[in-house]
């Protein structure tokens, strides 16, 4: 596996892969179809890592789950970021956020995020064209730029 560079692999429910200077692709699945104002609240709580711990290509907050592509940053102190601590504080503030207004007991969504690595240019583009069109394949608008909820950073 020397095709990446610090290459490591660790255990939750499913196998996460982690290697330096890759891009990731990462979905989770809600719990329920989330609302527009939750939608909105997920997205801005993921985007708050965007310049900071995350770079994004392309993230999408649909009613019942959330995609995005992204590269992890250098930390300050050296070495990467964690990409799950960036999404999980994301989900877990926005969860917070839902639950007081909502008055539900769990957040929306569930714990662990499914994450790959994306392997090449090929499935770069196709991944990212899935996630663009998502709003459009699920039925929510005829034009993926007018989704509230699709983040691509010009």
């Amino acid at each position: 596996m020397a095709r990446w560079q610090n290459f490591q692999i660790w255990r939750g429910r499913l196998p996460h892969w982690r290697a330096d200077n890759v891009t990731y692709y990462v979905t989770f699945r809600h719990r329920r179809p989330l609302d527009e104002t939750e939608r909105n609240t997920l997205l801005r709580r993921l985007l708050g890592a965007d310049g900071k711990r995350l770079e994004f290509v392309v993230l999408c907050v649909l009613p019942e789950a959330t995609e995005m592509m992204f590269t992890v940053l250098d930390a300050a102190k050296g070495g990467k970021y964690e990409l799950s601590d960036a999404v999980e504080k994301a989900k877990n503030k926005a969860g917070k956020d839902i639950i007081k207004k909502s008055a539900e007991r769990w957040p929306p969504f569930y714990a662990e995020s499914y994450d790959r690595i994306v392997r090449d240019d090929d499935e770069f583009e196709a991944t990212f064209l899935k996630i663009v069109e998502s709003p459009v394949s699920a039925e929510l608008t005829e034009d993926p730029d007018s989704y509230p909820d699709l983040y691509v950073p010009t």
